[in-house]
């Protein structure tokens, strides 16, 4: 079976994540171990007992995701003999999973992956000041009426509300600044979509990330990134590369560009992918997978139960 496996984002963490593999599985427990290492902090503390509020700060959330995510390639490659290179077709990861996905692929190690979204997270936390910046779930609309919606929002200003993912029919989120999303979101309203205020503490992908754009261009330049074993379909282009250097600037346009995540799981199945594998925390992408292509199959891998299911697929 052609399979393609992809890696959640920011919004799928939560208290205990990981703590189930840790106990069961000792390359769980070492890879955690070798996070923590690398970022000086007892992440795997945090992600196993919270508090959450410190567990949801974004600099904190986005190392937990990728360590989660990467504990679980190390369980498979021990317990099921998984060779990533020649178990996937593809990889892929929204947001912040591109990162584990490249981690996954052996483009980057474990510990170069966590420093660089632990940087990449805390420049998001202090780009925009809390109250200026926004983001919205217009749900019911396709990415023009979207983008028709975020324009009237903005009208002859500077001001920014623009599309920052594409996640599937019916669910475009929308980023800026605070009074124009929520006029998006309201104008959204009166074209009968639903629209919903996202519980973030940064607008993401979108020109206000600029600052952190640039901070990611340098230490992606100082940070060893080789091809990538699996080819990565790629946030900004929904397109598959192994080229490292167009991977490092497609990682510096991903801070300010919307995740086209919709057109990534179009190309799997243009492709012949007939199974989208979702490793680490939550089962937000095997959703997604199932509203864009319900003939794809889309599976979640995350706790030992899990694992062993895949285990005996595989």
């Amino acid at each position: 079976m052609k399979r393609a496996f992809v890696f959640p984002g920011q919004g799928s963490q939560a208290p205990g994540m990981g703590r189930a593999l840790a106990e069961a599985f000792v390359p769980a427990r070492l890879l955690f171990e070798e996070i923590d290492d690398a970022l000086s902090q007892h992440l795997s503390r945090l992600m196993f007992e919270g508090p959450e509020r410190e567990l949801m700060l974004t600099e904190n959330a986005q190392p937990a995701l990728l360590a989660a995510s990467l504990a679980v390639i190390r369980v498979l490659a021990a317990e099921a003999h998984l060779d990533i290179a020649q178990g996937a077709a593809f990889v892929a990861g929204h947001s912040l999973g591109e990162y584990s996905a490249l981690a996954a692929a052996r483009a980057f190690s474990a510990a170069d992956a966590a420093r660089l979204v632990k940087r990449r997270g805390r420049a998001m936390q202090q780009a925009v000041p809390v109250g200026e910046g926004a983001m919205a779930a217009l749900l019911g609309l396709d990415p023009a009426a979207a983008r028709d919606i975020c324009a009237e929002a903005v009208g002859a200003t500077s001001r920014v509300c623009t599309l920052a993912n594409d996640n599937g029919p019916g669910q475009i989120v929308v980023s800026g600044h605070t009074d124009e999303v929520e006029r998006a979101a309201a104008l959204a309203g009166a074209r009968r979509a639903r629209a919903v205020m996202l519980p973030v503490s940064a607008p993401f992908h979108c020109p206000l990330m600029a600052p952190v754009a640039e901070i990611m261009r340098e230490a992606l330049a100082e940070t060893t990134l080789a091809a990538p074993v699996v080819p990565l379909v790629a946030n900004v282009t929904a397109a598959a590369t192994q080229d490292p250097d167009a991977i490092r600037e497609l990682l510096v346009e991903q801070v300010t560009h919307m995740v086209r995540w919709r057109e990534t799981i179009e190309l799997f199945a243009q492709n012949g992918v007939e199974e989208v594998v979702e490793l680490g925390a939550g089962r937000v992408l095997s959703g997604l997978v199932r509203r864009i292509d319900r003939a794809l199959a889309a599976v979640s891998v995350g706790t030992p139960d899990d694992i062993d299911a895949l285990v005996k697929r595989l």
